[in-house]
């Protein structure tokens, strides 16, 4: 698992730590990269909540002094037009980021959609095993609390395979570790899970 090993050097993005890089973004690193042979200069990125998406854009428009609009799709539909026919005319890259691509994400406006559904659309998918053991150990890392081998493996196993499963799964561990004192493992994570409801143990 490599982290952040991008072709070039991209700045990390305000106070986050570094972007992680897996089969499940990989397509989507290696098409930020090559920004410069889009055929309009417009992507859209989809991907589920907190899968980092948001870290990525700005990465990428720190490292190419593109724009970025994020939750495109809450975003008022001229306010894209411009923005996409602006990018188009200064050839600055565009890239917007929003839950589902068109026809899903249902647009209004007939000229953005039609210029939407030309755009290019790449999408970071669920974590593969390899990243969802690295997010689980820098989040518990990042609260003081360093993983134990056996509770990646652990978890793997039993929670919901989604970046919010994983999120609620760690703040469910460090909130069973601050109210109990208790020392990380197998059995305080089952006890956590239980409680926060994440995990049925009947």
């Amino acid at each position: 698992m490599s982290q952040f090993a991008l072709p070039f050097e991209w700045p990390a993005g305000d106070d986050e730590n570094a972007f992680i890089r897996s089969a499940a973004n990989a397509a989507v690193v290696r098409h930020l990269d090559h920004w410069s042979l889009w055929p309009v200069p417009v992507t859209l990125l989809t991907g589920p909540r907190k899968s980092g998406r948001s870290l990525l854009g700005r990465i990428f428009a720190a490292k190419t002094g593109g724009a970025l609009i994020d939750d495109a799709e809450r975003r008022p539909e001229e306010e894209l037009f411009h923005a996409w026919n602006r990018a188009q005319e200064t050839r600055r890259p565009l890239l917007a980021i929003a839950d589902q691509p068109p026809p899903v994400w249902q647009i209004a406006l007939p000229d953005l959609r039609s210029r939407m559904m030309a755009t290019p659309h790449v999408a970071i998918e669920e974590p593969d095993d390899a990243l969802f053991v690295a997010l689980i150990e820098r989040m518990l890392g990042a609260r003081g609390l360093p993983a134990p081998p056996d509770l990646s493996a652990f978890l793997l196993a039993r929670i919901e395979r989604s970046y919010v499963g994983i999120q609620r799964a760690v703040e469910a561990i460090d909130s069973e570790s601050l109210s109990d004192r208790t020392r990380i493992g197998v059995r305080m994570a089952r006890r956590a899970l239980a409680k926060a409801g994440v995990i049925d143990v009947s």
